[in-house]
């Protein structure tokens, strides 16, 4: 391998120009070398913006005239399996956006195929490798607040989903493209297995959106219950119209811990009686958890140079996909769905 780890960029949209700003200008060791989509426009202009010259509009090509080491998918989830399963069959390290895929049979051929090449898998859970989220589960591990009883995590989002993640048909709605971080994050940070899930879900915008997909929701309510007894409820509105929102509260049996905050900064302004508190906020999810984006592309670089494991794997992928099935059941079938009847019945 060169000393530089060869990157081609799946994926020209906002996730696949998000990824190439950050190995541009943050990521030392890493080179995106060549950008792949079929949308020649998007292609062309994502390639402008960053200086990438190989430009392809589908992986099959990338792969007989280009020269990398490692694919970095940005593109819708039904696509994920096969993009996934190619790049390692041809010796690719995969770097993969959530969701992981649409079912567990389809994780499991992701997993086996980058197995048998021996490359590396790492999901794109950025929430564990931003500086609040990771110092926190640094504490929690540490035992600073005792066993964690509860865990409370929301997701509120400014934007419409693409059309294609409104339909149950051709993704895994919201609770999947909006809430994988918060079912990853209270997973991670409950040290535990989930046990049970149950969803209520809910639209109050979708007809104003244009959106007339059956079982759409933009609110969604999740309970989850760990087999060490500790318990987490999730939040996720999308669109919501107040900017971005991502907080946790996590109970301990010696004390409580919260990450994030609604304001974007520290200063609180109030000007008079009339207009109350003016405080910023996040506009959007890459102004949040920009840290968390550069890390873990670093560590992505890092593992395929040093030939090691990454700190989030394929198996923690599954087990978010696993827990997208059971609340989706749940609120389909109007009752708490058991993880077991997920890996039993796929």
């Amino acid at each position: 391998m060169s000393s530089s780890v060869r990157i081609c960029m799946i994926g020209a949209g906002r996730v696949g120009k998000l990824h190439s700003g950050s190995l541009r200008r943050h990521v030392a060791g890493g080179e995106v070398v060549a950008l792949v989509d079929p949308f020649r426009p998007v292609l062309d202009e994502t390639g402008d913006q960053f200086e990438i010259e190989r430009r392809f509009t589908s992986l099959e090509d990338a792969l007989d005239a280009a020269e990398f080491d490692a694919v970095v998918i940005t593109t819708p989830t039904p696509t994920h399996r096969d993009l996934a399963v190619l790049a390692a069959e041809h010796g690719k390290h995969v770097f993969l956006e959530k969701p992981m895929a649409l079912t567990l049979a389809e994780c499991d051929d992701i997993i086996a195929a980058t197995s048998a090449r021996g490359v590396i898998l790492q999901m794109g859970f950025m929430r564990r490798f931003d500086p609040d989220f990771a110092a926190a589960w640094e504490r929690i591990q540490g035992g600073e607040i005792g066993e964690p009883m509860t865990i409370k995590s929301l997701t509120h989002g400014p934007g419409l989903p693409p059309p294609w993640a409104t339909d149950l048909k051709t993704s895994n709605g919201n609770l999947a493209e909006v809430n994988s971080h918060d079912l990853d994050t209270t997973r991670w940070l409950a040290a535990s297995t989930p046990l049970r899930m149950y969803v209520e879900v809910a639209n109050f915008k979708g007809a104003e959106r244009g959106v007339t997909s059956e079982n759409y929701y933009d609110n969604m309510f999740a309970l989850v219950k760990f087999e060490s007894g500790a318990m987490a409820s999730i939040s996720g509105v999308c669109p919501c119209d107040y900017g971005y929102d991502s907080r946790v509260e996590i109970v301990g049996t010696k004390g409580i811990m919260q990450i994030g905050e609604l304001k974007g900064e520290s200063i609180v302004v109030c000007t008079d009686r009339d207009h109350g508190l003016v405080t910023p906020i996040f506009r959007r999810w890459p102004d949040r958890f920009r840290w968390g984006y550069i890390r873990e592309l670093e560590h992505f670089v890092d593992c395929v140079r040093a030939e090691r494991h990454p700190i989030v794997t394929g198996e923690d992928g599954r087990w978010a996909v696993a827990m997208v099935l059971a609340g989706t059941r749940s609120f389909l079938e109007e009752r708490p769905v058991y993880l077991s009847e997920m890996m039993a019945n796929y």
